[in-house]
């Protein structure tokens, strides 16, 4: 019996004239499946007391208002790019990868910027390769429809995502309970440029130890302690953290015992330092050995400097270098497999990496002395 048949036998009342009653028939219309890329990052919940449909964050477990023509996808999207728990590439990969199953790949101009600006700091890129006619011809080939971004709109996006993901780091700093260990140290450039590197060493809430750098900067003279202890200061007020700080950790540069100092009793008038600062200072173990390690050098600082002198000698001409290898071919079971270096003084293992490299090519040295005559000068080899 079809709703027609049913509508005509009902009549309201006896003997009065027949008033079909309206039977509510199935709706034709079909669920409109969500189509956005947005929803493979998030889990619907279905509606909640109110009505309203709510959505679960998959990375940091949030929930959210959302679907419905009222609410649609534009506050979960938003939540993409602050959440904490989901890598900002990774967004891109997935919609691709899923495009890509799908057959038709569907390129957004955004997502294609974001991955680019990853790309460029990732490899140091310079903006300007974007300008290489090449370049250009390669990607329009591959897809016409993309729009190359200009050098400045590709700087433009490396700054929002710094941002970006420096807020999702402020986020994290912030809500954490344990206490923050602090790194920093002080580099002159090449064009005598000051630059300082603050760096934050945490356990985060699934107690894995994670080091950050807050923040890499120019830093103008006067390098003075007091300069540095108000640089460091205004850094940490910034990030949010002046209160939740444990130790720093500094070289043994007579600048940073003021920095030290001037740093700790800022931070204890605060209220901020345990145990009044008493465990606030860290020195540099590293440096400390380093230092131990170059003073005893001295002892055979002779035979170490001709070492260096003759890696200077072979590695200032190829000619002289192509007739050391030879040496090579007259000695049993010796081969040129590890390169010669030469140490420098600011990098910690570079003296050894030198020795290493010098001291199994002992019989090389002594057959090139032999046939190299402005060699034997450096006679570090008995």
């Amino acid at each position: 019996m079809n709703s027609e048949t049913v509508s005509n036998l009902v009549t309201t009342g006896v003997g009065s004239e027949a008033a079909p009653v309206k039977v509510d028939e199935p709706s034709s219309k079909r669920l409109r499946p969500a189509t956005s890329d947005v929803w493979n990052f998030f889990k619907k919940l279905g509606p909640d007391k109110d009505g309203v449909e709510r959505a679960e964050c998959k990375g940091c477990k949030k929930v959210f208002k959302a679907g419905g023509k009222r609410y649609g996808t534009s506050t979960i999207k938003r939540h993409l790019d602050s959440c904490t728990q989901i890598k900002h590439e990774d967004i891109g990969q997935t919609i691709a990868e899923l495009q890509l199953k799908m057959g038709s790949l569907k390129i957004d101009s955004g997502v294609a910027r974001d991955i680019f600006a990853g790309y460029v700091v990732a490899g140091d890129k310079p903006f300007n390769m974007v300008d290489d006619r090449r370049f250009r011809n390669w990607v329009k080939y591959i897809s016409p429809t993309l729009k190359l971004p200009s050098r400045n709109t590709v700087k433009a996006d490396i700054v929002k995502v710094y941002k970006r993901e420096a807020a999702k780091l402020k986020k994290i700093l912030v809500s954490i309970p344990n206490r923050i260990c602090l790194t920093s140290d002080l580099w002159t450039s090449s064009t005598n440029e000051g630059f300082i590197c603050l760096t934050a060493h945490f356990v985060d809430e699934n107690w894995k130890l994670q080091s950050k750098i807050l923040i890499f900067c120019h830093m103008p003279p006067p390098h003075t302690g007091f300069e540095l202890s108000s640089k460091i200061f205004t850094l940490l007020t910034e990030w949010k953290v002046d209160k939740k700080i444990f130790s720093i950790t500094l070289d043994n540069a007579s600048s940073n015992d003021t920095c030290v100092q001037h740093l700790k009793s800022t931070l204890d008038v605060h209220g901020s330092l345990l145990c009044g600062g008493e465990f606030f200072h860290v020195r540099c173990s590293a440096h400390i050995l380093n230092l131990i390690v170059q003073d005893g050098m001295k002892i055979c600082g002779d035979a170490v400097s001709k070492i260096r002198e003759g890696i200077k000698f072979l590695r200032k001409s190829e000619s002289r270098m192509v007739k050391f290898k030879e040496c090579f071919e007259d000695i049993e079971g010796l081969e040129y497999t590890t390169a010669l270096c030469l140490d420098v003084p600011t990098r910690w293992n570079s003296l050894y990496a030198m020795l290493a490299s010098a001291i199994p090519y002992k019989k090389a040295f002594e057959m090139y002395k032999v046939k190299e005559a402005g060699f034997r000068e450096f006679s570090f080899i008995r």
